[in-house]
């Protein structure tokens, strides 16, 4: 990615400066994660095991006491992918404040949502698919954020200067489309293409102390491409990424009521071929220290509907019920599981997923994931991921 000239300059000003510098924090953590599949894949070249190894830098200095700048890179080496071989600045970000408002500018990420399984409202930043097939991790995505906070609520206001493409396992890449995306040959509906500057606002506040509500606008480049067929330089058959110009207007609310979470996400789109709506909601009920432990178990319900037909930009989540069961030990060493399952109800394709995730010492954090895709319907969007269960090893050392 091209990294404007201005914050090449602030990652090396941060990078130059000693770590006991006043006001100047450093950290990081190195990883090594293992993928074993338990299937072979269902498409040439692709193995059952993966490895590889990641780090990440994070660097934050006061430069004053309304002035500040932060940096957060990664980087990962894949043993089979190499596609997922890549690396990001997923902040490179100076931040100014006042009493009355507060504005970033730089590579950032902003997070909207309120429910566990589908984020479907949260469109600042691209995903980055390689790292996490779930969508749950984002690239850094460069903006002007101005924050204006009063006592009737937040006005956010973004001009997002610069197209961040999602990126896309390779051919060799397991939980991936029948045929590989070929990002060599992107295409977009705007003639400016990458440089296309998209505009949001945001209203966010707090109802009646017991609900989050937040209302949005969006104006620019979708983040989730059109898969076009084409053919590589060599013939092969491969898939395009097409992105087009839209608006959409959003909304998420969560509400708390005694042991009882609320959830809920929704919003409106035009500027595809027709205009449509989606949503998510559900409820999270929290048990508190069950079987007279201390740990509390968390019962997730949620359902997710989306109004676009079957043939015309297919999404994974159309018409699905969701289950989920969240346990914290709340011990020393931060253990914690999320069980979960998404059933697509007209076709009864099941997707059940696990993390857990426990520190050893101060130091040292093991992550466990697994994905197993059961009853996959042929005409499932997600059908291509049948034979892709697999569990992830994941073992960080903090620094």
């Amino acid at each position: 990615m091209m990294i404007p000239g201005v914050l090449s300059y602030l990652v090396l000003t941060l990078l130059l400066l000693p770590s006991h510098a006043a006001g100047f924090e450093a950290r990081g953590d190195l990883s090594a994660q293992g993928f074993l599949f338990l299937e072979n894949g269902a498409w040439p070249h692709q193995e059952k095991q993966f490895a590889s190894v990641a780090g990440n830098l994070q660097l934050h200095h006061e430069a004053a006491d309304n002035f500040q700048f932060t940096v957060d890179a990664f980087y990962r080496i894949d043993s089979e992918d190499r596609e997922r071989t890549h690396g990001d600045l997923r902040l490179a970000e100076v931040l100014y404040f006042t009493d009355n408002w507060e504005i970033t500018f730089g590579l950032g990420r902003v997070f909207w949502g309120a429910t566990e399984f589908v984020h479907l409202v949260d469109i600042i930043n691209q995903t980055d698919q390689v790292e996490a097939p779930d969508g749950e991790e984002k690239l850094g995505q460069p903006m002007v954020h101005l924050t204006v906070p009063r006592d009737w609520g937040v006005i956010e206001a973004f001009v997002l200067t610069w197209f961040r493409e999602r990126t896309f396992p390779g051919e060799k890449g397991r939980v991936r489309t029948p045929l590989p995306v070929d990002a060599d040959q992107t295409q977009y509906e705007s003639g400016a293409e990458e440089h296309h500057t998209d505009l949001a606002m945001r209203y966010s506040t707090i109802l009646g102390d017991v609900a989050d509500f937040g209302i949005y606008y969006f104006n620019g480049t979708a983040r989730d491409p059109v898969l076009l067929f084409s053919q590589d330089n060599s013939g092969t058959p491969v898939l395009y990424p097409y992105y087009e110009q839209i608006g959409q207007i959003g909304l998420d609310l969560q509400m708390v009521a005694g042991e009882w979470l609320f959830k809920a996400e929704a919003y409106y789109r035009s500027g595809q071929s027709r205009s449509y709506g989606a949503t998510t909601f559900g409820f999270e009920y929290t048990l508190v220290g069950i079987a007279d432990t201390m740990m509390d178990l968390g019962l997730i319900g949620e359902y997710v509907y989306d109004d676009r037909d079957d043939g015309w930009l297919p999404t994974i989540y159309e018409n699905d019920l969701m289950a989920g069961l969240r346990l914290a030990v709340n011990d020393m060493d931060d253990s914690n599981i999320l069980l979960g399952a998404i059933r697509d109800i007209p076709s009864g394709s099941t997707t059940i997923a696990v993390e857990a995730s426990r520190r050893i010492g101060e130091s040292v954090r093991l992550n466990l994931d697994a994905s197993f895709f059961v009853n996959m319907d042929s005409q499932d969007p997600a059908f291509s991921f049948a034979r892709d269960d697999f569990i992830k090893l994941e073992i960080l050392y903090y620094w």
